[in-house]
C-alpha cells in the first residue's frame, strides 16, 4: 500500500510539473503572440499618424500640394480623407486669395495711373487746371471710393456681419424708383427699360440694401444690352408651399453668358470675358454683393442665360 501511494504521488507530481511547464510555455507563447500583434497594431496606427504629421509639417511650410495616402476605410483612413479634403480647401482658398489680390491691384492701378498722369500734367503746366482735365481725376477718385465701399460691403456680407435695418417695404414702389434712375442712361444707349409687377404685400427688408441690389442688377443689364435691346425688372409673389416668397428678376436681351461661366457669375471679380467688365466700367463685384445682401436677408440668388439669347438674374426673398 505504501509503495502504491508513493507511486501515485510520483505520478501526480510529474503531472503537475508537466502542467506547470505547459502553462509557462503556453503563457510565454501567448505573450510573444500578443507582443507581435501589439507591435503590428502599433505600426498600423503610428505609421499613418507619422505620415499625417509629416504632411502637416509640409503644409506649415506652404506646400499645399501634399496629400496623405488613405489606406482602408477604418477610422485612420477616414481621418486621412478628411485631411486631404482640408488641404484641397486650403489650396482653393489660397488660390482665391492670390487671384483677389491680383484683381484688386489691377482695379486700383488703372484709376491711380489716370489720376497720377493728369495731376502731373497739370502741375507741369502741360494741362490747365480746368474741368476738362480735372474731371477725369474726380471720376477715378469716385471709382476708387466705390471699389473700397464695395469691398467693405462684400466682406461684411461674407462674414455674416452685414447690418440690416429692416422695415416693411413696398418693393414695387422701390423698384419703380430705382428704374427711374436708370432711364436716362438706358435711353442714351438706346435701351428700353421697364417694370412689370402686380401688387405685393409689404416685405420686411433693409430698403437701402435692396435698392443697392436692384441697382447693381440693372446697371449690369443696361451695360451689357446693345442698342435696340430691352431690360425688364419683374416682381411677383409665389405662394407655393412650403415657403411664401417674392420673386424679383432682371431680364436683358444682351449677348448672354456662356454655360461654363454661368455658375461662377456671383463670385467676386469673376468675368465671363476677362476684360468685358473693365471695358464697360464695372468692378467685378456687383453680382457678388447682390448675392451677399440677398443671402443676408435669408433669400437666394439665381441666374438663367443662353449665349446670344439674353440673361435673367434674380433672387427670392422670404415673406413673413
Amino acid at each position: 500500500l505504501v509503495g502504491a501511494a508513493s507511486s501515485a504521488n510520483a505520478l501526480e507530481s510529474q503531472f503537475l510539473t508537466r502542467v506547470r511547464r505547459g502553462l509557462i510555455v503556453g503563457g510565454a507563447a501567448a505573450l510573444l503572440v500578443a507582443l507581435g500583434l501589439g507591435f503590428l497594431l502599433f505600426r498600423q496606427i503610428t505609421a499613418p499618424l507619422g505620415r499625417l504629421a509629416a504632411a502637416a509639417d509640409q503644409i506649415a511650410t506652404g506646400n499645399l500640394d501634399v496629400r496623405v495616402k488613405a489606406a482602408g476605410q477604418d477610422e485612420l483612413g477616414r481621418v486621412a480623407d478628411a485631411f486631404n479634403r482640408m488641404v484641397i480647401s486650403l489650396a482653393q482658398a489660397e488660390r482665391l486669395r492670390r487671384d483677389m489680390t491680383a484683381d484688386i491691384a489691377h482695379e486700383l492701378r488703372t484709376p491711380l495711373t489716370v489720376i497720377q498722369g493728369n495731376l502731373e500734367a497739370v502741375l507741369d503746366g502741360i494741362y490747365p487746371a480746368d474741368t476738362q482735365h480735372l474731371g477725369p481725376v474726380l471720376d477715378k477718385v469716385r471709382l476708387l471710393i466705390r471699389l473700397v465701399e464695395d469691398l467693405r460691403t462684400l466682406s461684411l456680407a461674407e462674414a455674416g456681419e452685414l447690418p440690416l435695418h429692416r422695415q416693411p417695404t413696398d418693393l414695387v414702389a422701390l423698384a419703380r424708383r430705382v428704374v427711374a434712375g436708370f432711364r436716362a442712361s438706358a435711353a442714351e444707349k438706346g435701351v428700353a427699360i421697364e417694370v412689370t409687377a402686380a401688387a405685393l404685400p409689404p416685405v420686411s427688408v433693409d430698403a437701402g440694401r435692396i435698392e443697392q441690389v436692384l441697382g447693381n442688377l440693372l446697371d449690369n443689364a443696361v451695360r451689357h444690352t446693345p442698342a435696340g435691346g430691352r431690360v425688364t425688372l419683374s416682381l411677383r409673389q409665389d405662394d407655393r408651399e412650403p415657403h411664401r416668397r417674392i420673386r424679383v428678376a432682371v431680364t436683358d436681351t444682351g449677348p448672354g453668358i456662356p454655360p461654363e461661366a454661368l455658375p461662377h457669375i456671383f463670385e467676386r471679380f469673376y468675368r465671363a470675358e476677362r476684360d468685358r467688365a473693365r471695358r464697360s466700367g464695372g468692378t467685378g463685384l456687383g453680382l457678388a454683393i447682390v448675392k451677399g445682401i440677398v443671402e443676408a436677408h435669408g433669400g437666394q440668388v439665381w441666374a438663367e442665360s443662353a449665349k446670344g439669347r439674353g440673361t435673367t438674374i434674380g433672387f427670392w426673398l422670404p415673406l413673413g
